[in-house]
């Protein structure tokens, strides 16, 4: 009976180390987890939180604004983070700047065919209107978007890569939509004044030229004046298609930079070449009027020098070049210089 109550003893100290261990894990996971319950925002993110753990849902319970306190935001949710200051998304053929990798140009037909170049930036805003948030983070928080520079999914909320992910997939084409719409309302030559040399060549080909050879004159003015109409129409779109594609004003402060209008590489160097065909023709025709005008001064002085012959001598006289000493031009008539 002695040795029944030891085991006893042994067996209920044994259940209650296991017991105090049991509750001491338990405490420092759920000490763990507390201490993880609290989070905040910096001076340039706003925070979407999401209920979280196993018995738990998953719905928004709350919003951080930015620059926020730390904040009890409950055992196991997730924190949805979101750029709250001014962004940009930018289009350029330069590789180093872009928000795609490599060159990166929006490439749109004019209203006469001519394929064009556009680089731009898009400035914006997220809305941080709390009702506007939320919808935004139960439409695009809770799916993954592909990155363009390779095979891997963000969510929007995962720092750049996601942030620009989201932008890849859902705001670029908004973007190219509307720079197609509005730069096919104008002809090459109404944006770029060089293309005005491509209609011509056009024109030539077909014989319906001037002939003349010379380049169409292009008011580099009324360039800048369409390429502004573009630009406030690009802002004006871009405001309403991205309300009418996101199905809300999830964007805010919207403003479109169009930065230049650049023709295909092999329409360039045409144009390059045509401008220089054009220059050799302003030269010769330089060269042409320099000669006539020569000639009617040689006219000129000749008709002088049959009203005064001693002009015609004197000039001539003038015109010996001093390393001349002698100068005998005949009928025994010579005028030598005095020695030096």
């Amino acid at each position: 009976m002695a040795g029944m109550g030891a085991r006893r003893r042994i067996f209920v100290r044994i259940i209650a180390f296991l017991t105090a261990g049991i509750v001491t894990v338990s405490l420092l996971v759920l000490g763990l987890s507390a201490l993880g319950s609290f989070d905040k925002t910096t001076g340039g993110e706003i925070a979407v939180i999401r209920n979280g753990g196993p018995l738990d849902n998953h719905r928004i319970r709350q919003i951080l604004d930015p620059a926020s306190a730390r904040t009890w935001i409950g055992l196991y949710s997730d924190a949805h983070k979101y750029p709250a200051q001014q962004r940009f998304y930018t289009i350029t053929a330069d590789p180093n700047r872009g928000d795609r990798t490599g060159e990166d140009v929006v490439r749109v037909p004019s209203k006469d065919g001519v394929e064009m170049g556009i680089e731009g930036t898009l400035y914006f805003t997220l809305n941080l209107d709390h009702d506007t948030i939320r919808t935004f983070d139960d439409k695009f928080g809770t799916r993954k978007f592909r990155r363009l520079a390779g095979n891997d999914y963000y969510a929007a909320y995962e720092g750049d890569k996601g942030w620009s992910a989201f932008l890849d997939t859902i705001i670029r084409p908004v973007i190219d939509n509307a720079l197609r719409q509005q730069v096919n309302t104008f002809d090459c030559a109404e944006l770029v004044s060089s293309c005005a040399l491509v209609q011509l060549g056009a024109n030539q080909s077909t014989g319906t030229g001037t002939g003349t050879g010379a380049p169409p004159a292009v008011a580099a003015g009324s360039n800048n004046a369409n390429l502004a109409k573009v630009q406030t129409a690009i802002n004006e779109s871009l405001a309403r298609d991205l309300v009418e594609t996101l199905s809300a004003p999830f964007l805010v402060d919207l403003k479109f930079n169009l930065v230049r209008i650049t023709l295909p590489q092999q329409i360039q160097d045409a144009v390059n070449k045509a401008q220089a065909a054009f220059a050799a023709v302003t030269e010769a025709q330089a060269r042409v009027a320099q000669a006539r005008a020569d000639a009617e001064a040689n006219r000129e002085r000749q008709a002088g020098y049959a009203q005064c012959p001693a002009c015609a001598a004197i000039d001539q006289l003038k015109a010996i070049p001093p390393t001349v000493t002698t100068f005998a031009p005949g009928s025994g008539f010579a005028i030598t210089s005095p020695q030096r």
